[in-house]
């Protein structure tokens, strides 16, 4: 229940992937914000990061109108990024490393298109977890696959540079900036998760 320290160390490590998304989406008319939670843990059905990314989404529509949002959360931040996924403003969801509990709902992915990538490393969270989320969303009506980037931990810390550049063209693919890259747009387009990142 404690608030998160100034030196979050998650935290920290989503800072790279914020830079690289506004170095991608400058010059179009895109606003990247950062959700910070009241809370360290997600504290069983409290689900307070899903309440505080809800919240900040509620913030966002309050401010910009009707926006098209694309979520990208780590860890925890991604279970909370696909728990409030059914946001109206919501059309996307980039999960990297995302916590994915058995049984985790669905159904609020439905018309949305998400994109878990996981490192076949982590021994954190489950990459099992996020194919399992992917075949049950694409069954709720969701656009979904889930990238296995091979030699990947949880950190992303490994192969970091090639995790930034990823999780950035999707963001901009999902926003309709650019093209999707090409395994997940065939992926896609086949209903199925694409081969593993060597």
């Amino acid at each position: 229940m404690a608030p998160p320290s100034r030196w979050n160390l998650a935290a920290a490590r989503m800072r790279p992937f914020t830079r690289a998304i506004l170095g991608a989406t400058e010059g179009h008319d895109v606003l990247v914000g950062r959700v910070r939670y009241r809370h360290q843990g997600w504290n069983g059905e409290r689900a307070d990061a899903a309440v505080d990314a809800r919240r900040a989404l509620d913030e966002l529509e309050l401010l910009a109108g009707s926006v098209r949002v694309v979520l990208v959360g780590h860890s925890m931040g991604g279970r909370a990024a696909l728990a409030v996924a059914g946001h109206d403003l919501v059309r996307g969801v980039v999960g990297l490393a995302p916590w994915c509990p058995a049984g985790e709902p669905v159904q609020q992915l439905a018309d949305r298109r998400v994109v878990l990538v996981h490192g076949d490393r982590d021994r954190t969270t489950d990459p099992l977890g996020s194919r399992d989320v992917a075949r049950r969303a694409r069954a709720a009506g969701a656009e979904a696959c889930a990238v296995l980037m091979s030699g990947g931990d949880h950190a992303m810390l490994r192969r970091a540079g090639e995790w930034h550049t990823l999780a950035t063209g999707l963001v901009s693919g999902l926003l309709g900036l650019t093209p999707l890259p090409g395994p997940v747009r065939r992926a896609f387009e086949e209903g199925r998760d694409p081969a593993p990142s060597d």
